[in-house]
């Protein structure tokens, strides 16, 4: 007598039982899953390369005991046609199918994106599964079937606004999984991610937060995953060159157009960020090569100091010199804001900066409590040239907006023509991350302190130090040193060159 057919109530519990055996397991719960060469997925026997690396990380990360609880924080920047979606498809499929209650987010750039791209690719993948039967994907979400759990089991497609982040602060589900997805997250404004940063705290639950974009933009917290926060994040950078399945032909022509260091190409291609976003000021790539160089400087050239002040105790106080095109040889001084408070302290140890080192001319930041300060300086060291800047002044220069745009400008051209830097990623973050306009009068605009601030999270005063060096060209004091017990001259002209 032959066995009688599994019911169908067998038949679903042994597909419960498989595909618990894929809890921390991702990369085994997709070959699993998914109908590898046959129909939508003929062409494929599995997912791509670089999709299994990142499954992997989270296989690794999850069956560590030691790490299992802890938030894991993936970031991947790529060039396009890379199968990106289809990454996110898998993931969120073996979060929700392999722990009850899996509370998902995902967002991108636009809710049209959500709509049109996200929301469809991540439904396909649930519609293809073994398990499809398990889930109902809609326009904007992705819940279990199971009666009772539509709420607690769900993925969700939440358009970000910086003015609405309550839907990133409620990511709490403790003691089962979070998945956080940020699509296109290059154009994600840094306050979600603060919002989102700061939600994901449960005990003992796992947290998985994944950012996938193309590198657009050279600021902004995706680019701050592979620079200032690289170690927190688990990065990669993923060429569609080396990836199967991409229009090989079509990369080949956008390289022939645009060239292989293209910024075009970077983006599209190589899965590096610009050189330059369009409104970014300075280049990354100029300060790599800034800080990479040997310093040199010519007899002739002056020394000049230049003092930001601090406008708060969380900034910093900082003193900073130059001679000619070496910015590196004496490294800068930081003093915290809070010093500032007690003028007697603070204009001691600059007195005793200014004394050590006998700068041809000292330029300070006069806005605000700036100017009693250089008044001070003025009074304790009268052989020394110490000249106020207000930022805000008019520059000599009719084309820039203010004096602080007018010596940033100056400084960046230096950056370009060969100034030498100290190797600071703090330096080379506070270099880049400003932005500039054109205000109504076709001038040039730096980006506001305080904007810069409220938008990288520090405010730039190592950078603004040394732009200050910037205000003028300087002649170098050509007396034996010791005069007046400073080294400088009696009589200074500003304006006699560099």
């Amino acid at each position: 007598m032959s066995a009688s057919a599994p019911s169908p109530e067998d038949l679903e519990l042994q597909l419960v039982e498989d595909l618990a055996q894929f809890t921390h397991d991702p990369l085994g719960c997709a070959l699993y899953s998914f109908p590898w060469g046959e129909g939508e997925l003929a062409e494929a026997q599995g997912p791509r390369d670089w999709q299994q690396g990142v499954m992997q990380d989270i296989a690794s990360h999850l069956q560590n005991p030691e790490t299992r609880f802890q938030p894991l924080m993936i970031a991947v920047a790529s060039g396009h046609g890379i199968g990106k979606s289809a990454e996110i498809g898998m993931i969120l499929h073996w979060a929700m199918s392999t722990c009850e209650d899996c509370k998902v987010v995902f967002t991108a750039n636009t809710e049209n994106q959500l709509r049109t791209k996200t929301g469809p690719e991540l439904a396909k993948w649930f519609r293809l599964a073994i398990n499809a039967h398990w889930f109902k994907p809609t326009a904007t979400a992705i819940y279990a079937n199971d009666p009772g759990h539509e709420k607690s089991w769900r993925a969700d497609a939440v358009p970000w606004s910086e003015n609405n982040t309550e839907a990133f602060a409620g990511l709490h589900n403790k003691g089962k999984r979070i998945v956080l997805v940020f699509d296109e997250a290059s154009n994600i404004a840094d306050k979600v991610w603060e919002v989102a940063e700061g939600a994901l705290t449960d005990e003992n639950t796992e947290i998985i937060w994944i950012a996938f974009g193309n590198p657009t933009r050279n600021t902004g917290r995706f680019r701050e995953c592979f620079r200032r926060y690289k170690h927190r994040w688990i990065t990669r950078q993923i060429d569609s060159r080396n990836v199967e399945g991409t229009n090989k032909a079509q990369i080949q022509k956008w390289i022939d157009d645009y060239g292989e260091d293209s910024d075009f190409v970077r983006i599209r291609v190589s899965g590096k960020f610009p050189k330059a976003s369009d409104l970014q000021l300075i280049p990354s790539d100029w300060t790599t090569a800034a800080q990479r160089r040997e310093a040199a400087f010519g007899l002739d050239d002056a020394l000049v100091c230049g003092i930001d002040i601090a406008r708060g105790g969380s900034d910093n106080n900082v003193i900073r010199f130059r001679r000619g095109m070496d910015a590196k040889s004496i490294k800068p001084i930081k003093i915290p804001g809070a010093e500032t408070r007690d003028t007697t302290l603070f204009i001691a140890k600059v007195c005793t900066l200014v004394k050590d080192h006998k700068p041809d001319a000292v330029f300070v930041d006069a806005t605000g409590v700036g100017g009693p300060v250089a008044d001070q300086l003025r009074r304790l060291m009268p052989g020394v040239p110490v000249i106020d800047v207000n930022f805000a002044s008019a520059a000599p220069d009719r084309h820039y907006a203010n004096m602080r745009t007018y010596i940033w400008w100056q400084m960046r051209e230096a950056l370009r023509a060969g100034l030498a830097i100290d190797d600071s990623a703090e330096l080379e973050e506070e270099l880049t991350s400003p932005l500039y306009s054109h205000n109504q009068r076709d001038q040039v605009a730096l980006e506001k302190k305080d904007d810069i601030k409220k938008r990288i999270g520090v405010s730039p005063d190592d950078a603004d130090a040394l732009a200050l060096t910037f205000t003028f060209p300087v002649q170098r004091n050509q007396q034996a040193q010791g005069d007046n017990g400073t080294g400088m001259r009696s009589e200074y002209d500003p304006y006699g060159g560099n």
